[in-house]
């Protein structure tokens, strides 16, 4: 029977998929219409309910809790400011504004691979050691969480765009990898299968670090990714060299206070806090930015300064010429003032091959920039104190060497006893001996064995192989940006004789800088010819998602 106007159905029993009327009622809160239900308009269904597939009609308002979305948003707006006004009281207008940046920061991290990448170099050269503003179990760094957000981004777009973006693991990827593991093996063999939980805490930041050798491979896929990565690692190392000589330059009581109010965000905030050369307050203070130890800020700067030396003389510099000659000065001064003399010692080597390989022109700059120097630490008044320092550190006659000859020997004991696998990442084993040397090879040889050392040296030895095989068939600019990714291993490599930063869980900045610098040189070695600007603002956003198809491998070999 047909009718010209339907009572509403039973709260518990709704219409069946062949009753038709002019018009339909609300159905019951509990029970939404059926596929075959038709009317000439609907109301949208309870809040607790959603319109089932078959449903159609006008919503003609839409409502969630009898709130619209202009008052949603106003409320929502007052629960931000009155957050942020309890914050503001709490902890200080100075943090509110640093979280309000940070979750800006970390919106570009989740978004980006290259903002990623840039937010990863500059953590790592101007906060290295900054955490969390709240303790936990394990308070992890902003380096970790960057490395870690960074790793997920680019393996999330690859198994949604494999299509577009394969996965790259470059003719060293496995290696590394197998290296990886076998540090993992030396952990475990050295605890006796229970490490601590610091130990493990370092370990993984070390094992993020590394990891950045495969991130930079694979966000870095253009020439203009590749520029952009470049004038942030030179930017950067020249702002952290610029914060070093303003901390240097001011006066004992004001640079403590600066760094001990960083203790919030975990750096030290007593003990060695300002350096000192041999630790004599009385004597010369020793530039340390906020790397926190001065021979980490001078290796560091070392290896940034190759990179922007080369630029200096290529055809096409990523910065303007001047801009690189303020940076490289700025970079040079500081590392002279940290009187880390792995670091001089590394920038030197690192000069010198750069002159050697392909720009002559750079002997008589560094003669003029010895000069320079000369004349600087003169005017300073301390010409004369470096003077003896360097001839100290080549004779072995200061207490710093002197302490350096004894780890080297405790450090070829270990060797001794333990050559194949080493004592891995904690303590020593023994009583008579102690882990730890100023060494990276050495560390490597007492931590891995000799199995571990042989290979890391065949590691970086393949990698320069790869990378000067490459540079052959790169144009101009691309061969100056590998010469400069060589240059900065190498001055690495010369600071890693005197100094084990490189290779130090506990210094995990300085891990992912190595293996960042090789992996921008595996990146640039396989970019392609086409110039391809439009891929330097991608991001991996929400309506770019398909579904998940199996990612393309490129074994090693055929990037």
């Amino acid at each position: 029977m047909l009718y010209a106007e339907q009572r509403p159905p039973s709260p518990l029993v709704g219409e069946g998929a062949g009753d038709e009327g002019c018009g339909a009622a609300t159905p019951s809160p509990l029970v939404g219409e059926g596929p075959g239900m038709r009317g000439a308009e609907q109301r949208p269904p309870s809040p607790l309910v959603g319109e089932e597939p078959g449903m159609r009609g006008n919503v003609q308002q839409q409502r969630w809790g009898g709130l619209n979305r202009l008052d949603m948003a106003g409320a929502l707006l007052a629960v931000v400011l009155g957050g942020t006004a309890g914050a503001a009281t709490a902890f200080g207008p100075v943090w509110v504004l640093a979280g309000v940046l940070a979750l800006v920061l970390a919106y570009a991290l989740l978004t980006s691979v290259m903002a990623g990448l840039t937010l990863v170099v500059a953590i790592m050269t101007l906060i290295p050691f900054a955490t969390l503003p709240f303790k936990a179990v394990i308070t992890p760094t902003f380096l970790s969480l960057a490395l870690l957000a960074l790793f997920m981004v680019w393996v999330l777009r690859l198994l949604a765009r494999s299509d577009r973006y394969p996965l790259r693991l470059s003719p060293l990827g496995l290696p590394l990898l197998a290296f990886l593991g076998f540090t993992f093996f030396s952990l475990i063999l050295g605890a006796r299968g229970l490490p601590d939980t610091l130990t493990l805490h370092n370990y993984a930041k070390f094992v993020l670090g590394v990891g950045l050798f495969l991130s930079v491979i694979n966000g870095v896929r253009t020439v203009a990714q590749a520029r952009l990565l470049l004038r942030a690692l030179i930017v950067c190392g020249g702002i952290a060299a610029l914060v070093g000589l303003l901390l240097y330059a001011l006066n004992d009581d004001t640079a403590l206070h600066v760094l001990t109010s960083l203790g919030r965000i975990g750096y030290p905030t007593e003990g060695r806090v300002l350096r000192y050369v041999e630790d004599d307050v009385d004597g010369l203070e020793r530039a340390i930015g906020l790397s926190v130890d001065p021979n980490s800020f001078g290796g560091m700067l070392a290896l940034i300064s190759a990179l922007a030396a080369t630029q200096l003389f290529a055809r096409r510099p990523v910065l303007l010429r001047g801009i690189l000659i303020v940076i490289v000065l700025t970079m040079v001064i500081a590392i002279l003032l940290s009187f880390s003399r792995a670091a001089l010692f590394g920038l030197v080597a690192a000069m010198g091959y750069i002159a050697t390989m392909r720009y002559r022109r750079l002997w008589w700059v560094m003669l003029g920039i010895g000069l320079l120097a000369v004349v600087l630490l003169f005017g300073l008044g301390i010409a004369g104190d470096v003077a003896q320092r360097l001839s100290e550190g080549v004779q072995f006659e200061d207490q710093a060497q002197q302490m350096r000859l004894a780890e080297f020997q405790n450090a070829l004991t270990i060797i001794q006893r333990y050559p194949v696998f080493g004592i891995g990442f904690g303590q020593a084993p023994e009583i008579d001996l102690v882990a730890g040397v100023s060494s990276i090879y050495l560390t490597i040889g007492q931590r891995m064995g000799l199995v571990g050392l042989a290979a890391f040296v065949l590691l970086v030895a393949a990698w320069f192989w790869l990378t000067a095989n490459g540079m052959a068939r790169l144009d101009e600019e691309r061969a100056a940006w590998l010469l400069g990714t060589q240059a900065g291993l190498i001055a690495a490599l010369t600071v890693g004789l005197a100094d084990h930063y490189f290779f130090n869980i506990e210094f995990s900045h300085m891990v992912a800088l190595f293996w960042g610098c090789a992996g921008l040189g595996i990146a640039i070695r396989s970019l392609e010819t086409a110039d391809n600007d439009d891929m330097l603002a991608e991001s991996w956003a929400a309506h770019e998602l398909t579904a998940p198809s199996k990612p393309a491998i490129i074994q090693p070999g055929t990037d």
